[in-house]
């Protein structure tokens, strides 16, 4: 019948129209995380997560000077880096990536404030964070360094980058000097 026919057409265009709206939605967390993995072991490097939000001032920051043509190499050559959603205000709900603000919380920066990164290998493992802490405290402790600016901040970032790349100590120092130029902007 006729209203049958409009029926599966009107049901057809809906579906449509929810496949569209999902086509737009960002990637799960863990499909970031699983296709950064992937990438790492391809490339014998380590993964960077870095939470952000669109209205994050130093979240900018930190892609500028990631991104500054004295560092991006550095960084490029020994890492996958991605970034995960959170925090959007209401308007810009829809480019958080579905699952971040759960990792956030799962790797204790939930009460932290943004950015906030994350260095795991190629198998998952967290190998680092961006919180500054006295030693032997476990990982609920600490302080966000964020987008690294103050020379404490700096250091710890320098010494997690040590750690986690094959970055020698003449192109740690241009890291260094890049990112303590955060805190004159």
């Amino acid at each position: 019948s006729f209203t049958m026919q409009r029926a599966v057409f009107l049901l057809l265009l809906m579906t449509g129209m929810a496949v569209s709206a999902m086509a737009q939605q960002p990637a799960s967390a863990e499909s970031v995380l699983q296709e950064a993995r992937a990438t790492a072991a391809r490339e014998n490097k380590n993964v960077f997560i870095l939470f952000h939000a669109s209205w994050c001032g130093w979240c900018h920051k930190m892609d500028t000077a990631m991104n500054d043509r004295s560092v991006k190499a550095f960084f490029d050559n020994n890492y996958v880096i991605r970034h995960l959603t959170v925090y959007e205000s209401d308007k810009n709900k829809h480019l958080e990536n579905p699952g971040a603000l759960e990792l956030l919380t799962k790797y204790h920066g939930g009460e932290q404030g943004i950015p906030y990164w994350l260095v795991f290998d190629k198998d998952g493992k967290l190998l680092a964070d961006s919180k500054i802490r006295k030693p032997g405290e476990g990982p609920e402790a600490g302080s966000n360094s964020g987008c690294p600016a103050s020379e404490a901040e700096v250091e710890h970032f320098i010494n997690i980058l040590k750690q986690t790349s094959r970055l020698q100590d003449s192109q740690l120092s241009v890291i260094r000097k890049r990112f303590r130029e955060n805190e004159q902007h």
